[in-house]
């Protein structure tokens, strides 16, 4: 290995800072602070287009909701009305296919009587005649 000297770095020439101009730094401030101005003013108005857009939507969502919302109270009747109906039927299917109410359905259907029952025919009561 060779021992080279490496290069130097070429020597610095002090610079010299230009004296900034006052001018010049307020006109970068001015435009800066327009191009601040310009881009809320874009955002702002972006946001209103976007609320706008939003509001028409749901002005024409609102009738399609009440319409709905009547569907839904006509449907919820209509459920109510059909358990009550289940309700009685499903008493009825218990009362007609209860194997200990068998004879009594029969009875009632049928009008036989039971062999062991005795029947009772209720006759009107008969007014004693007058003799004249």
């Amino acid at each position: 290995m060779s021992a080279l000297p490496l290069p130097k770095p070429p020597a610095r020439q002090p610079t010299r800072t230009p004296r900034s101009n006052p001018q010049a730094y307020q006109q970068r401030q001015q435009r800066h602070h327009r191009a601040l101005a310009f881009e809320a003013t874009v955002k702002i108005s972006v946001n209103l287009v976007i609320s706008g857009a939003a509001i028409a939507a749901l002005i024409q969502l609102l009738p399609y909701s009440a319409a709905q919302q009547t569907k839904l109270k006509e449907i919820q009747a209509e459920v109510k009305t059909t358990n009550e109906r289940v309700g009685k039927v499903k008493v009825e299917f218990n009362h007609y296919f209860d194997p200990r109410q068998t004879k009594t359905i029969i009875q009632e259907q049928t009008n036989l009587a039971d062999p062991n029952q005795k029947i009772v025919v209720w006759e009107p009561e008969s007014t004693p005649v007058e003799n004249r």
